[in-house]
C-alpha cells in the first residue's frame, strides 16, 4: 500500500542535511561525503526508516545509505532518525538518505564505494511467475548489485513470503553466493543485530514468522 502524500515532507528534505538530491554526484565518492570514512552499509527500500533509526545509532563506525523512491516515505524517515539521534542527544552523523529507484543504484555506487553490507527488508514478493524478475533478489538484481558490492560483502535479507524466501535462497546459490546462514523463523532463534522494521512488527502481531537469511559474496562472477 502506497503511503498517502505528505505535504511537509519535501519542504523538510530539501531543508534536511542528510538528504541528498543528487547523489549521482558523489558515486565512487562516498568516503568523501561522510564526516569520516568508514564501512558502508546500504537498504534498498528503507522506507520509513524503522529499521535505519534503530540500528545506525548504535553503530557509529558504519556509515549507512536508506535509499527508497519516495520521498514521503523518506519525510518519514528523516523524523525517526532525528528523534532516535535526539535520544542520544547527538546529531545524525553517520546516514546518507536518497530518493532512487533500486534499478539505477549504479549510477549512484560502485566498487571503489567498497559497499560492504546491503540491506534487503520485506521487499514485494512478486507471487506470479511473470513478474519475478522484478523481485528485488532475483538472480538480475543480484548481478547489478555485483557491481558495487566489495569483496567479502554480506547481503541481510528478512521476509515474511515462504515463496520468495525459499527462492531467495536459490537465488542466492545460483549467482554465485555463499549463504552464511538462514531460517524461518528468526524471532524464535533471536539473531543479534536485527532490528524490527515497520513491516516486521506488523508480521509478527500476526502470528506471521519471519524468514532471514545472510549471504555472502566472494568477488569472483
Amino acid at each position: 500500500m502506497r503511503m498517502r502524500k505528505k505535504a511537509w515532507a519535501r519542504p523538510e528534505l530539501a531543508r534536511c542535511p542528510y538528504f541528498i538530491g543528487t547523489p549521482e554526484e558523489w558515486k565512487g565518492r562516498w568516503g568523501e561525503w561522510f564526516p569520516e570514512k568508514r564501512p558502508i552499509h546500504l537498504e534498498l527500500g528503507c522506507g520509513k526508516g524503522v529499521f535505519l533509526a534503530k540500528l545506525a545509532p548504535l553503530h557509529p563506525e558504519i556509515n549507512y545509505i536508506g535509499v527508497d523512491q519516495s520521498p514521503d516515505v523518506l519525510g518519514v524517515a528523516r523524523r525517526n532518525l532525528e528523534e532516535a539521534y535526539g535520544e542520544q542527544e547527538k546529531p545524525v552523523h553517520n546516514v546518507a538518505l536518497i530518493a532512487h529507484h533500486i534499478e539505477d543504484m549504479p549510477k549512484v555506487v560502485d566498487l571503489s564505494d567498497g559497499v560492504e553490507r546491503l540491506y534487503i527488508n520485506f521487499c514485494n514478493p512478486w507471487p506470479k511467475v511473470r513478474h519475478h524478475k522484478r523481485r528485488m533478489t532475483h538472480p538480475n538484481q543480484l548481478e547489478l548489485y555485483k557491481s558495487f558490492l566489495a569483496d567479502g560483502a554480506e547481503i541481510h535479507f528478512k521476509t515474511d513470503d515462504e515463496a520468495l524466501y525459499l527462492s531467495t535462497l536459490r537465488y542466492f546459490t545460483e549467482s554465485g553466493f555463499t549463504l552464511l546462514r538462514s531460517t524461518q523463523n528468526l524471532h524464535a532463534e533471536q539473531w543479534e543485530e536485527s532490528p524490527s522494521t515497520e513491516h516486521e512488527q506488523m508480521f509478527s502481531a500476526r502470528g506471521i514468522p519471519i524468514k532471514a537469511a545472510i549471504a555472502l559474496w566472494g568477488g569472483t562472477k
